[in-house]
């Protein structure tokens, strides 16, 4: 048998693999200038966004079996530390869950927990992972139309000062690239613990007409709205102070142009009668709303 220190030595690159990272080694300021701007590679395109690379045993497998890669559904915008992105991951596993992260050393935290997650578990969590980058710039360079199904913004920066308002993640103009990316259905999650926040949230969301509110009824039964409050490191500490949160989920419902699609795959599925039944639908909705806009 080799003496006790030979072994030791042999076991420790083992040891060292699984060594998950220690958080206080990647502090950095809380929240940073979203409209500053920041050294990373950014894709073209979501055809130039290399998956593969974030999830290698789920592509590999579906190259094995002569599938189509699978694609992200699920994103985590400003992930923070990775505690949404892990237990979402661990909730939904036949889901590939992306964190998006614009804060570098805390982005290179979530990437080291997710490996070493991988390797203590295995089969496990190859469905997370996360990439630095900055969304309200570049967002939709990661993702095509309609790809996403459920998109999470928790514990924004509040950016208190008016003058810094352009600076909140939910903003008009950004809702509208939000709803591009969601299909219909689709679920976008938002939680703070400031009231003026949470606010301007609902009010930005209530006023967007591609958006509408889910019931607390129906958020009791999802799985992923009890997480938005037990599965961050900033959610965890308001439970322990006590502290009160605003929550709001909207549903991402069909606008004029998902209408127009469905209609077109109706179109070829359904042969001549239901094209012309379709277009006639159409037709009257769009003088319907002709009608109201000149109305008003």
């Amino acid at each position: 048998m080799a003496p006790k220190r030979q072994r030791e030595e042999e076991a420790e690159p083992a040891q060292e693999a699984v060594k998950a990272p220690k958080k206080q080694l990647y502090r950095m300021r809380a929240h940073s200038n979203p409209l500053n701007d920041a050294s990373f590679p950014v894709p073209l395109g979501p055809d130039a966004f290399d998956l593969a690379a974030h999830y290698p045993e789920l592509h590999a497998g579906a190259a094995e079996r002569g599938e189509a890669p699978p694609q992200v559904e699920f994103a985590d915008v400003g992930c923070g530390f990775g505690g949404l992105t892990v237990r979402l991951a661990e909730a939904y596993p036949d889901k590939l869950v992306m964190g998006m992260e614009l804060r570098d050393k805390v982005t290179e935290y979530v990437k080291e927990r997710i490996l070493a997650l991988r390797k203590q578990h295995p089969g496990r969590y190859r469905n997370a992972s996360v990439v630095r980058t900055n969304a309200m710039k570049f967002v939709t360079n990661y993702f095509r139309k309609g790809q996403l199904t459920k998109l999470f913004f928790l514990f924004a920066d509040p950016h208190f000062k008016a003058s810094n308002h352009r600076r909140r993640i939910i903003q008009r103009t950004l809702l509208a690239e939000y709803a591009y990316l969601l299909r219909p259905g689709g679920l976008l999650y938002t939680i703070t613990d400031v009231e003026d926040l949470g606010n301007w949230q609902r009010d930005r969301l209530e006023a967007h007409p591609l958006f509408e509110r889910v019931s607390e009824e129906e958020l009791a039964n999802d799985p992923a709205a009890q997480l938005l409050l037990q599965g961050t490191e900033e959610g965890q500490k308001v439970a322990r102070n006590g502290g009160k949160t605003w929550r709001h989920v909207y549903r991402r419902i069909a606008g004029p142009s998902d209408q127009q699609q469905q209609q077109q795959q109706g179109t070829a599925a359904g042969g001549p009668d239901a094209a012309a039944a379709d277009q006639q639908q159409y037709q009257q909705q769009a003088s319907g709303e002709g009608a109201a806009a000149a109305g008003q």
